[in-house]
C-alpha cells in the first residue's frame, strides 16, 4: 500500500497537519509518511492504482502502461453505499473536511478489503 499524488506541489514533505491530527484521533499515525509523485512503474508495482477523483483518474491514465489500464479505478466505486464517485478536496473544509473524507476512505478501504478478500485469498472467512 502507498500513497502518490500525480502533481508535485508537495514532494517530500509531510501529511498536512489537520490530516495528521483526523488520523491521530483515530489512532493511526501518519507523519512518517512523505509525498511523492505518482510513476508509470506503480502500475508494475501495484495490483490496484486508485484515484481520488476524475482529474487524478485521468492523469493517471496518461501514465499509465500498456495494458495495464484495468488496474485504474476510482477509489470511492468501491463504497457504492455512499454515493459519491470522488473524494473531496479536503483543504478547504477546516478540520470537518478531514474528518468527513477519512469516513469516506475507510468505506471505501472496507469495500477495496472485500474485494480482495473475495477475489485474490480463496478460502477465507
Amino acid at each position: 500500500v502507498d500513497s502518490a499524488g500525480t502533481h508535485a506541489y508537495h514532494v517530500g514533505n509531510p501529511p498536512d497537519r489537520r490530516a495528521q491530527e483526523t488520523a491521530r484521533n483515530r489512532g493511526l499515525e501518519i507523519g512518517h509518511q512523505r509525498a511523492r509523485r505518482a510513476e508509470d512503474k506503480d502500475f508494475l508495482t501495484f495490483d490496484y492504482v486508485l484515484a481520488m477523483d476524475q482529474d487524478n483518474y485521468h492523469a493517471l491514465y496518461a501514465i499509465c502502461l500498456g495494458g495495464m489500464d484495468k488496474k485504474l479505478q476510482l477509489f470511492m466505486d468501491y463504497a457504492p453505499e455512499l454515493r459519491i464517485r470522488e473524494v473531496p478536496d479536503p483543504y478547504y473544509g477546516g478540520v470537518n473536511g478531514f474528518e468527513q473524507v477519512f469516513d469516506m476512505v475507510e468505506a471505501a478501504a472496507i469495500g477495496l478489503l472485500e474485494e480482495i478478500r473475495r477475489e485474490h485469498i480463496k478460502n477465507m472467512p
